[in-house]
């Protein structure tokens, strides 16, 4: 891997990561394109640099939630006290009790992760992937019909919670979108659209945070598989950049109430996918 093709994989990622439009699913097409066959699987310590920008992007563009959040935590394990004129946060309080019930799904399908990420490669993964895209352009496509939603972290419920993280255990299958699957889970269950893009984020701190962490183990003893670091941090800050951008553009298209146009993206990369998998 060159450094041209370390800066088109740290585009891909950043933008595909935070777009509904499936990371996992852009990055197997470009790959196959490219010709650099399983990056994840051969060059697993770049892949972890990838995703590694992609979360300083998040961590940078939510901080203020982020540190809200960890100070209402802190307050309420009795790690820091506060003021005594100063009230309970109470929205952040339920912001961050909602996300911790929204991870609870994931440990349903943990036993199965490996098998369900296999899908994606193979014989026949192009092919599963092409699908996927074309279900998470479905999901976008009405997602747009939905009736616009008023629920924010003062009025979802705990129910809206658990479907929210179900529909992201759900997008561990490769190609379908985890920001498009969650949002579009959000906005069926009434969640205001802006709340809905800004949930779907916060709720993926932690679980990018603990992938990525788990990765970084297997990655170290693989080592850096021929690439030199300056690759590997270079494909970083590009995902990095690119992921930041990628996040405020959609805050913007959310603020316009229109995800529509990210479905016909999605059509025409699966079919893409599927092309693909019939000329390989």
């Amino acid at each position: 891997m060159n450094a041209f093709q370390a800066i088109v994989l740290g585009i891909i990622q950043g933008v595909a990561e935070f777009l509904p439009i499936s990371s996992s699913g852009h990055l197997k097409i470009i790959e196959r394109i490219m010709g650099l066959g399983d990056v994840e699987g051969n060059f697993a310590f770049f892949d972890v640099m990838l995703h590694f920008g992609t979360l300083v992007a998040v961590f940078i563009a939510y901080r203020k939630d982020i540190a809200e959040l960890l100070s209402e935590l802190l307050t309420m394990i009795h790690l820091k006290k506060r003021p005594q004129q100063q009230h309970a946060d109470i929205p952040a309080r339920r912001l961050m009790l909602m996300i911790v019930v929204s991870l609870l799904p994931l440990f349903l399908i943990l036993p199965f992760k490996s098998k369900i990420e296999a899908l994606g490669t193979g014989e026949h993964g192009m092919e599963f992937i092409g699908a996927a895209l074309i279900v998470t352009g479905m999901l976008l496509y009405f997602s747009d019909r939905f009736a616009k939603g008023r629920k924010n972290e003062k009025n979802m419920t705990v129910v809206d919670a658990l479907l929210v993280g179900a529909a992201q255990a759900v997008a561990v299958v490769p190609g379908l979108s985890r920001s498009g699957t969650t949002i579009s889970a959000g906005m069926a269950r009434g969640f205001d659209r802006t709340f809905a893009v800004r949930f779907s984020f916060l709720m993926s701190i932690p679980t990018v945070l603990a992938a990525t962490l788990l990765q970084v183990i297997d990655a170290v003893q693989v080592g850096l598989g021929g690439l030199s670091i300056w690759a590997c941090l270079l494909g970083m800050v590009v995902a990095g950049v690119c992921g930041y951008f990628a996040i405020r553009l959609l805050k913007f298209i959310a603020e316009k109430n229109r995800f529509g146009g990210f479905a016909y993206y999605c059509w025409a990369a699966g079919l893409v996918a599927l092309i693909l998998s019939l000329v390989s």
